[in-house]
């Protein structure tokens, strides 16, 4: 069965969101980049796949002196490492610039997730939107609020009646109670 068509791609400038995400931070601090890195690839996985987003996260070369490389996580996310040099920033200026002049455009949508203001101003002038890093906490955090209330068991009321929701014993003694008898 063929893949529905993308909603939009999401690019995430992935440090930077590490730096707004509270948890993340935590996790940095606690256990270092790579173990927050895996946290926030987690939480994208299911979030590119109920939006239905091409979701690309971007992190910095970070001062290291690899080459670039892209991970793919599932067919809805995929995970950038910048080149020596290059700044996730860049990487993403790039990829909105080449995707305003590309006539074969998957999706018919960009969104960049970051906080920084200079980025925020360059991209939407390609015509990205923009959502801030705190904005896609906050939208990760309810989809996966909204998927456990979705989830959880729905307990069946056989009526409006409170004693209903009694079980048969507590039912029987109510009765006699309500009769008279003890």
């Amino acid at each position: 069965m063929p893949s529905p068509p993308l909603q939009a791609v999401l690019l995430v400038d992935g440090y930077n969101v590490i730096g707004a995400w509270s948890c993340l931070q935590k996790t940095r601090d606690r256990h270092g980049l790579e173990a927050s890195r895996q946290e926030l690839i987690e939480a994208l996985v299911n979030y590119s796949a109920f939006e239905g987003f091409g979701t690309q996260l971007v992190f910095d070369a970070h001062y290291q002196d690899t080459g670039s490389g892209c991970e793919v996580i599932t067919e809805n996310l995929s995970v950038y490492y910048t080149e020596f040099g290059q700044t996730a920033d860049t990487y993403i200026e790039k990829f909105c610039a080449s995707f305003r002049y590309n006539l074969s455009k998957p999706a018919h949508r960009v969104i960049v997730a970051t906080s920084d203001r200079a980025q925020r101003l360059i991209v939407t002038g390609y015509g990205a939107e923009w959502m801030s890093a705190q904005q896609l906490v906050y939208a990760v955090e309810s989809m996966a609020s909204r998927l456990r209330r979705k989830n959880q068991p729905k307990k069946q009321s056989s009526s409006r009646f409170l004693v209903n929701s009694l079980d048969a014993k507590a039912q029987q003694r109510l009765d006699k109670w309500r009769r008279g008898f003890h």
